[in-house]
């Protein structure tokens, strides 16, 4: 008998989640942030003065990806806006993400807007010169006359793509209002960002410096059990699958980011699998399905050419072959570049590629030696070719090699 809807053999299946799934996403904020307790008593012994109406210092923090970097900011946001209604403060935090808002007009854009109420007088997202954007902000902030304190999160990325030009007028902002002051916090994964800056720039915006170490299993299990007691139903999830999301995240520089994500994979695996409770198998699952969306993110972002490399090296293991030579793969890429009608890279150019892939891990490249006929560079797909395969032919570019295959002596046919 037909269902009545595609969804229902599923709905019937239940869930092993509570309401508050959210928790083991990376995003969310918790009311309480183990291990972190030190780091934001240091963030608000800084941020204080502002609920005195006293402008606080800049502040750079540092710290490599899943180390509570910006949940102790957002957290300590989140307690301020609290606090200023106690202590009658008029003092407020505005949050940017610079990989998302990363040039100088979007940034004084968003924080003059802020301050905008009337749709009407808002700043456009483009098409005003930048010193009528910075005028129109400085006027909108000085009217307000509080303290305003600016967070740039991946502050880093910011200065890669457009220099410390922002910072500057950030800094410069603070300095020719009357009525109010401006403080910056940067958030950043570069512990050696500050290299980038002009010297002026680097001696203001480093007054405060708070530096975040990465978690260990002990402290990732910590986590992991709080996230867990909200999201997960009672009983799904063990001891030992907390431990084993705790040791695989702390090997991998202890991002907690990672082990959140891993912990929740899990649980979703296990339930589309139908079983009452996460398996340490679940967890060796979910890791290798998050291995292969980092993979696939990573080749969707290559260059054309080097897709076709790839689809060369995936052709060849399909034919039953391990491995090819430099100058194997360079003749099969020529011709996968005539059959879509492309001019093909030089042999030079294409080492380079191949240099750049292996670093990346996504092949093996190694000298091997051929006895008699000496020693010559081989390469590999270091990746599962199936999976390799379909992925390069999403790319529309690439379609109509879908069809190809590789001879056992390594020449196409179609």
């Amino acid at each position: 008998m037909r269902e009545a809807n595609i969804f229902e053999r599923h709905m019937r299946r239940g869930t092993l989640f509570k309401p508050r799934r959210e928790a083991l996403y990376p995003d969310y904020l918790p009311d309480y942030l183990p291990h972190r307790e030190s780091e934001i008593d240091k963030l608000a012994e800084i941020l204080v003065t502002a609920l005195r109406d006293e402008k606080p210092s800049n502040i750079l923090i540092y710290g490599k990806t899943g180390t509570g970097k910006t949940a102790v900011v957002r957290y300590v946001e989140r307690e301020m806006k609290r606090a200023r209604e106690v202590y009658d403060s008029s003092v407020e935090m505005l949050y940017l993400n610079c990989e998302t808002v990363d040039t100088p007009y979007s940034i004084l854009q968003n924080i003059g807007n802020y301050f905008i109420e009337n749709w009407n007088e808002k700043i456009p997202f483009t098409g005003w010169p930048l010193d009528k954007v910075f005028s129109v902000t400085q006027e909108k902030i000085d009217i307000w006359g509080g303290i305003l304190i600016i967070v740039l999160d991946e502050v880093d990325k910011l200065v890669t793509k457009s220099g410390d030009d922002i910072l500057y007028q950030l800094l410069l902002l603070d300095s020719e209002m009357k009525n109010a002051n401006l403080s910056v916090i940067g958030i950043s994964n570069e512990l050696k960002f500050t290299d980038l800056l002009d010297p002026r720039v680097r001696s203001r915006l480093t007054q405060e410096k708070l530096i975040f170490t990465p978690y260990n299993a002990y402290q990732l299990e910590d986590i992991l059990q709080e996230r867990a007691k909200i999201a997960v139903k009672d009983g799904v999830v063990g001891e030992d699958v907390i431990s084993v999301c705790a040791a695989i995240a702390a090997q991998e520089h202890g991002d907690a980011r990672r082990a959140i994500e891993l912990l929740r994979i899990s649980v979703e695996i296990a339930e589309r699998e139908g079983s009452e409770k996460v398996e340490i198998r679940h967890v060796y699952q979910a890791k290798n399905k998050i291995e292969m969306d980092c993979v696939s993110e990573a080749i969707k972002t290559l260059p054309l050419h080097s897709k076709i490399l790839l689809l060369a090296l995936a052709l060849n293991e399909e034919a039953g072959r391990n491995y090819l030579t430099t100058g194997e793969i360079y003749e099969i890429y020529r011709n996968l570049c005539k059959r879509i009608g492309m001019t093909h890279l030089t042999q030079r150019r294409i080492s380079d590629l191949i240099s750049e892939m292996d670093m990346l891990g996504l092949i093996n490249a190694s000298v091997k030696s051929f006895g008699r006929y000496g020693r010559t560079k081989v390469v590999e797909l270091a990746l599962p070719y199936i999976e390799v395969k379909k992925i390069v032919l999403q790319d529309e570019l690439l379609e109509e090699l879908g069809n190809v295959k590789l001879q056992s002596q390594r020449k196409l046919f179609f």
